[in-house]
């Protein structure tokens, strides 16, 4: 388990950006993780993505899960990004939004790794409310000195 002041330690991201709230559990044997992203209606993007319907971007449902990916990868692999290095979403396969994510919904959060070779990861990836899938995916990310 992880809370946010470990995930902070860990993810470069902060508010707005930040979508991991809270890491319920890792198996590092599996390689899996899952979290949860408290969806609120006090969220920047909701007065533009519907003001009379509101639902979260399928984007950020996806940068939601490559940040889980990233604290997935960070805790299997032992990683600790330095000073001059990046984290990068590099590539996404078979994406799909199954249901509408609203305010007052918990996403939760799958991350899978699937692959790991010479420094890019493949992930098998969902997202989901109760017992819904809201989305799934492959992520493909990369660590990348930016200096």
């Amino acid at each position: 388990m992880m809370d946010i002041h470990q995930i902070l330690q860990l993810l470069p991201h902060r508010y707005p950006f930040l979508l991991v709230d809270r890491v319920l559990d890792i198996d590092l044997q599996a390689k899996t993780l899952r979290a949860i992203k408290n969806v609120s209606i006090n969220e920047p993007f909701f007065a533009g993505h519907f003001p009379k319907r509101p639902v979260m971007p399928g984007v950020l449902m996806l940068e939601a899960m490559a940040q889980t990916c990233a604290l997935l990868s960070f805790e299997t692999e032992g990683i600790r990004l330095g000073d001059g290095q990046v984290f990068y979403f590099v590539g996404i396969d078979g994406v799909r939004f199954k249901r509408p994510v609203e305010p007052g919904d918990q996403l939760v959060l799958h991350s899978a790794l699937d692959r790991a070779r010479a420094g890019m990861y493949r992930f098998l990836c969902k997202s989901m409310v109760g017992d819904e899938v809201a989305c799934e995916a492959t992520i493909m990310c990369t660590i990348r000195n930016v200096e």
